[in-house]
């Protein structure tokens, strides 16, 4: 038991003996003490100051007292108005430290057959362009999520849904038929995401020329893009593709399969992985079926057009189109036919979508109608909604071939990686060693650095901010696990162990690591229950923080009392445990030498 919950149950205890008051424990939340005061542990006691009818002051004292006598691990306490601040026997930490030892995969539950399926839906792409850095950071949202909730013990299922039909996916191919001359993946030598992208910018080149010509000759932008030749040869495609014309899904299939070959190859780069894929192509009918099948019920109805709308005014929403008047679907419907595969493929308990913020009002209708329609997790279905990311130099647009491209952007990573590397001059490396250590650092640096902002927020990706070695980066966390390894090592050699210190008495700086570290698991609880990779994040820069400070005011192997330097040895390994379990949460890897 943590020394949190041992304080709240004996707090529990003192106000019922003391003034009668049935107190659940888990509703008192002991805080770590301000450092300007002396304590380990702080209780607010205002929430019985009315039933001891005394001045906080008195009731701290009391309370105080009572844990004094009746609490071993409480060595003494000071009152300063109605805060009450504990001093932790010294020696608790040491068993605590010993505790955090011994316990493998510390902090995170495990998982058996009754603990909650939990799907988890990320990346999303479309198979008309590479994935780009807005991609990056869904991803990697998605599986920090993922990791994470399978930390708090619930069973997770990793899915994505891959955008493989409609009309963007046409203009790659008819641009291909048109001017590719042929060209696959192996006589370009490009990958297949990035030729089918350069087909998707090529076919906007020629429509915004085709459109400046019509409209030259007297059209409207409206009128222009109605009368498009090569847009209403994409349509046909796309009325083509619907029908299942053998010749336009024979292009389709090869083009698409360059580019899941391509997506294959950056997700093994970016460390993500999926347990299963649904493609569009294969939902969008399944959810017409299920729209159908509602409006049968009276769930929706039907316009004199033949469209098929959803009301959803009595929920304060809007009405919804879910098939056109010509029978095709729109993403509304392709996601309950997703659904509906998804319930029959896994008993899901909750379904997570980590999609971008300007989907908010989407999810809003999905989760009534997915409700409506009988699934029973529709209502508590989570939206995962985070903000855009862009550099420093302003926003993306595909159509123009402006994304930051994710590939370009890890080699740009990894190369950086290298530069400040070779300018540190450290590391007597082979060229083998040093590429794959600039592949972590280079890597770790573009995860944590896009993981460590609140997900919630806009974002500005800094390449250059995210590689320094000092500050709240990936890098700095990795050196230091690094210089951790690299002390144990040494430790190893001179044949010190981390044994024999069970009745050394920790210094200030030590508590303060081993409650650092005591908080890891409470960390991980709620950054599952809130959905947030970044407060792993940052618990792990401030771990990491607080032992650079240890390790600079205090000796390790020159320390010549052998218990406390089997102290010290333990609490560096169990430091250099608990960072690497965080950065395993963000998908992080860290290197043994560096």
């Amino acid at each position: 038991m943590s020394i949190d919950n041992i304080i709240a149950q004996a707090v529990a205890h003192a106000v019922k003996a003391l003034y009668g008051v049935d107190a659940d424990p888990s509703s008192i939340v002991p805080q770590t003490t301000k450092k300007e005061f002396e304590g380990n542990l702080t209780i607010v006691v205002f929430p019985w100051v009315k039933a001891a009818r005394k001045s906080p002051e008195a009731v701290g004292t009391e309370i105080g007292d009572w844990l004094v006598a009746n609490e071993p691990a409480v060595n003494r306490f000071n009152v300063i108005k109605g805060f009450l601040n504990i001093v932790i026997e010294p020696t608790y930490f040491t068993s605590m430290l010993r505790h955090i030892e011994e316990t493998p995969d510390y902090g995170f539950k495990k998982a058996d057959a009754d603990s909650p399926l939990v799907m988890v839906e990320y990346s999303s792409p479309n198979t008309n362009k590479p994935l780009h850095l807005g991609h990056i950071r869904n991803n990697l949202l998605g599986y920090s999520l993922a990791q994470i909730l399978k930390a708090c013990g619930n069973r997770v299922v990793k899915t994505n849904i891959v955008n493989d039909r409609g009309i963007h996916i046409c203009k790659s191919m008819l641009a291909w038929r048109k001017w590719g001359e042929g060209a696959t993946p192996e006589s370009t030598g490009k990958k297949g995401d990035h030729l089918i992208g350069d087909f998707y910018v090529l076919f906007d080149k020629h429509y915004k020329a085709e459109l400046k010509e019509l409209m030259d000759k007297g059209m409207t932008q409206e009128e222009a893009e109605k009368a498009s030749p090569l847009m209403l040869e994409a349509r046909e495609m796309l009325r083509r593709w619907e029908q299942k014309d053998p010749e336009i899904r024979s292009l389709w299939e090869m083009m698409n399969n360059w580019v899941y070959a391509g997506f294959d190859e950056t997700y093994k780069r970016l460390g993500v992985d999926f347990d299963k894929i649904y493609y569009e192509s294969n939902t969008y009918l399944e959810g017409k079926d299920k729209v159908l099948e509602g409006l049968e019920k009276g769930i929706m109805y039907r316009k004199d057009d033949g469209s098929v709308w959803a009301d959803l005014t009595d929920a304060g929403l809007d009405h919804k189109l879910l098939l056109r008047s010509d029978g095709t679907s729109v993403y509304m419907t392709q996601d309950i036919g997703t659904a509906k595969l998804r319930y029959q493929d896994y008993p899901i308990d909750k379904m997570i979508y980590v999609v971008g913020n300007e989907q908010n009002y989407h999810f809003q209708v999905l989760s009534l109608l997915l409700d409506r329609l009988g699934f029973k997790w529709g209502k508590d279905l989570v939206h995962f909604s985070y903000g855009m990311v862009e550099l420093p130099e302003g926003k993306m647009k595909s159509r123009e071939g402006t994304v930051v491209d994710a590939d370009d952007l890890m080699d740009e990573m990894i190369q950086g990686a290298r530069e400040v590397s070779a300018e540190r001059g450290k590391g007597d490396f082979t060229p083998e060693e040093a590429d794959e250590i600039a592949r972590i650092v280079g890597m770790g640096a573009l995860k944590y650095f896009l993981l460590k902002v609140d997900p919630r927020k806009n974002m500005t990706f800094n390449p250059k901010e995210s590689i320094d070695f000092n500050g709240n980066t990936g890098p700095f966390i990795q050196y230091t696990y690094a210089r951790i390894r690299s002390v144990l090592r040494k430790a190893a050699e001179a044949g010190y162990t981390a044994t024999g210190y069970d009745m050394v008495e920790p210094n200030e700086k030590e508590i303060s690591l081993i409650q650092h570290l005591a908080d890891f698991p409470a960390t991980v609880a709620e950054a599952g229950r809130i959905y947030s990779p970044a407060l792993i994040a940052n618990y792990v820069y401030d771990l990491v923080k607080e032992y650079n400070q240890f390790y600079h005011d205090y000796t390790i192997l020159n320390e010549p009392d052998a218990a406390v330097r089997a102290l010290r040895l333990a609490l560096s390994q169990c430091v250099a445990g608990v960072v690497r379990s965080g950065m395993s949460l963000l998908g992080i890897e860290v290197p043994e030498r560096m």
